[in-house]
C-alpha cells in the first residue's frame, strides 16, 4: 500500500481526507466532525473504529447520518481518548449515541469513554453491531463481529437522529436495526497493512475463504473456488437461513466488494443475488452494490441483508449528504460551518515523593525503554503469530503503545514524578495513544500497578511488585472479561503474578524473584499453542491457532523479560 510512515498512515490519510472534503468534515481531535452545525435539538450519534474500512466510518459524515466518526489505527480500536475528542466536539446536550462494531477493543474504549461522559454529565449510551453471521452460531448472537451490515444499522441511526427523535428513540432504532441485518462474506485474497510487503493471510489457489472478518481475519473455514453463481448461492443461502422468524419480505440489501474486487465481477454476482432473492419471495428496496466496507486492498465479496419494517424501510431511504454516499437533494453545502474549539491540554504536576519512589520511578523509565526495544525487535513475529487466527496488528500495536508509554514515563519523571505516578502517566499513554484491545488492557494495568504501588513507600520489594502484578492482572481481568485458558495475554501475567507472589512469600530478592517469574510467564506463554481462544477477534477461526501460541501471552512475558537489565 502506498505510504509514507507505516505509523504515521492514520494521521496522515486523515489530513488528506480532510483536505479532500472540506465541505462534509472537518478535524477534531480523536476524528473527524461534520463540517457544518447541527440542528440545536438533535441527538448526536458518531461512531468508530480503526482505520482501512473507507467509506463505512469516516466517509459518511455529514446530513442524515453520523455527526462524527472516531478514526483509530489501521485495524485498530480508537482509543478512549479519542472517543472523547469527537464526542466533545459534537455532543451538544441533547444526548450522544456511538456506534460501533461488536470487537472487544472497541467495547472496551467506547465504554469507558461513554461512562467519563456520563461522569460529566452526558447522556451517553452505547450499541454494538453483530450482524456477521459466521463468526458465532444463533444462540450466542451477542458474541458475533460487525461486518458490512454495519452501514445498514448507521444509516438507520443517523436517519432516527435527523428526523428528530430523542435519544431513547435513536437507541432502540439501533438495537432494532442490528437485529434485522445478517451478513455472510467470502475472501478470495487477504489485506496487506501499510508498510507490509505480503497480505495478512493467503487463500491457496483455487480455494476462498468463507466468512472472513472485516479486519483481515481469517475465515471459519476454506472452500473449493466456486462460479459467480455458486458464491451468489452461498451468501444468500446463509444470509437467509437467518432471516426473523414471520419478517418482512421486503429487503434492503448490499453487495460489497470489500476493497478489491472489481465492479464488473460484483455486477455479475449481483445479477444472480437478486434473482435468488427475487425467487424467494423478497422484495429489494433501494440495494447497493459497490464499496461501502472495505477492508484496505482485500479481494472478496460480502452480502449483507436488512430484513425492513415500515420504520426501518423509512430510514434506509431518508435522505443524506455525505462525502461517500448521497441519497436525495445535497445539503451541506448550504449549511453554516460548525467551529471546534481544542484548546490546550493541561499539564499535570506532582508532588514530591519519597526518595525510594523517585529512584524506583528512574528504574521504572529504564525498564520501559526495554520493553519498548524488545517488542520493537519482535514486531514481524508478534505479527506473524497473530495473524493465523487474528488481524496481526499485534506488533505494531504493541510497539506504538510501548513507545508512547516510554516517552510518556520520561516526560513525567522530568516533571517529578515518583513511581505511582510515573507509572500512571505511562499507562494513560499507551492506552490513549495506541488504541485497541491491547492498549486499553496494557494502559490500564499500568495504571492499576501505579495505584498499587503509590508515590510514598520508605522501601519497595518483591512483596510490593506481587502486589503491583496481582492489580494489573486483576484489571484486565475486569476488562476484558478474560480467563485463565481463554488464550489470552492473561495466560502469561496470571502465572507471573502467581510467581511472583510465591517468590515473595518465600522472601527471594526482587531481582531473583523477577527473573524467575519471567520464565514462568515465558513457559505459560509458550504452552498457549495447544489452546484455542475463547474471546477476541481469533475466536470464530479457533482451530486454526492451534499450534500457534498467542501473540499478547508472547509479548506479555517478553515484556516482563525486558524489564531487567541484560547482564
Amino acid at each position: 500500500m502506498l505510504c509514507n510512515d507505516p505509523k504515521s498512515f492514520r494521521e496522515d490519510m486523515l489530513r488528506g481526507y480532510v483536505a479532500a472534503y472540506p465541505k462534509y468534515v472537518a478535524q477534531v481531535p480523536g476524528g473527524v466532525a461534520r463540517a457544518t452545525r447541527m440542528p440545536a435539538d438533535k441527538v448526536a450519534v458518531i461512531n468508530g473504529g480503526g482505520s482501512g474500512h473507507y467509506p463505512a466510518f469516516c466517509g459518511i459524515v455529514g446530513d442524515g447520518f453520523m455527526d462524527g466518526t472516531v478514526v483509530g489505527n489501521v485495524f485498530t480500536s480508537p482509543s478512549a481518548e479519542d472517543v472523547l475528542g469527537v464526542a466533545h466536539a459534537v455532543e451538544q446536550g441533547t444526548g450522544l449515541l456511538i456506534v460501533g462494531g461488536n470487537y472487544a477493543g472497541d467495547k472496551m474504549n467506547f465504554d469507558i469513554a461513554r461512562d467519563r461522559l456520563r461522569g460529566g454529565g452526558v447522556d451517553c449510551r452505547t450499541a454494538y453491531v453483530t450482524d456477521d453471521v459466521s463468526s458465532a452460531a444463533p444462540e450466542e448472537a451477542c458474541k458475533r463481529r460487525g461486518n458490512v451490515g454495519t452501514f445498514m444499522v448507521f444509516k438507520a441511526v443517523g436517519a432516527a437522529a435527523a428526523a428528530g427523535l430523542p435519544l431513547d428513540e435513536v437507541e432502540r432504532v439501533a438495537r432494532e436495526a442490528n437485529d434485522s441485518t445478517r451478513t455472510m462474506s467470502v475472501g478470495f485474497r487477504g489485506c496487506t497493512l501499510p508498510g507490509e510487503d505480503a497480505p495478512l493471510f493467503h487463500v491457496p489457489h483455487g480455494r476462498m475463504e468463507v466468512g472472513q472478518g472485516i479486519h483481515g481475519e481469517p475465515g471459519v473455514g476454506e472452500a473449493d473456488l466456486e462460479s459467480a453463481d455458486g458464491i451468489a448461492g452461498l451468501l444468500v443461502d446463509r444470509v437467509l437461513a437467518e432471516a426473523p422468524e414471520g419478517g418482512s419480505k421486503r429487503v434492503a440489501a448490499i453487495l460489497d466488494g470489500l476493497g478489491s474486487t472489481k465492479y464488473e465481477e460484483l455486477f455479475v454476482v449481483w445479477g444472480t443475488v437478486r434473482r435468488l432473492l427475487e425467487d424467494r419471495g423478497y422484495t429489494l428496496v433501494h440495494p447497493l452494490v459497490g464499496e461501502y466496507v472495505t477492508s484496505l486492498d482485500m479481494e472478496g465479496i460480502a452480502l449483507a441483508v436488512e430484513f425492513l419494517d415500515d420504520e426501518l424501510e423509512g430510514y434506509w431511504l431518508a435522505p443524506c449528504d455525505t462525502a461517500s454516499y448521497r441519497l436525495g437533494g445535497g445539503t451541506m453545502a448550504s449549511q453554516s460551518r460548525a467551529t471546534y474549539e481544542t484548546g490546550p491540554g493541561v499539564e499535570e504536576s506532582f508532588g514530591r515523593g519519597s526518595a525510594a519512589s523517585e529512584a524506583a520511578a528512574g528504574y521504572v523509565v529504564g525498564a520501559l525503554a526495554r520493553m519498548r526495544d524488545a517488542v520493537a525487535a519482535a514486531e514481524q513475529d508478534l505479527a506473524r503469530i497473530d495473524g493465523v487466527a487474528g488481524d496481526g496488528d499485534h506488533g505494531r500495536g504493541m510497539v506504538k503503545g510501548a513507545t508512547f508509554a516510554a516517552e510518556a514515563a520520561v516526560a513525567a519523571h522530568a516533571r517529578g514524578a515518583a513511581l505511582g505516578s510515573t507509572l500512571r502517566e505511562a499507562g494513560r499513554a499507551w492506552a490513549a495513544k495506541a488504541g485497541g484491545t491491547s492498549g486499553v488492557l496494557w494502559g490500564s494495568a499500568l495504571e492499576a500497578a501505579g495505584g498499587a504501588l503509590g508515590d510514598d513507600a520508605d522501601a519497595y520489594g518483591t512483596t510490593d511488585a506481587a502486589r503491583a502484578a496481582r492489580a494489573a492482572l486483576a484489571k484486565m481481568e475486569e476488562l476484558g472479561g478474560a480467563r485463565p485458558g481463554d488464550k489470552t495475554m492473561l495466560d502469561a501475567l496470571g502465572p507471573f503474578a502467581d510467581e511472583l507472589g510465591r517468590q515473595a512469600e518465600a522472601g527471594a530478592s526482587l531481582g531473583n524473584a523477577w527473573a524467575a517469574a519471567a520464565a514462568v510467564a515465558q513457559k505459560a506463554a509458550e504452552a498457549t499453542k495447544g489452546l484455542v481462544p475463547k474471546v477476541g477477534r481469533a475466536r470464530p477461526a479457533a482451530e486454526r491457532s492451534l499450534g500457534t501460541p498467542d501473540a499478547g501471552a508472547i509479548s506479555m512475558a517478553l515484556c516482563m523479560k525486558a524489564v531487567l537489565p541484560k547482564k
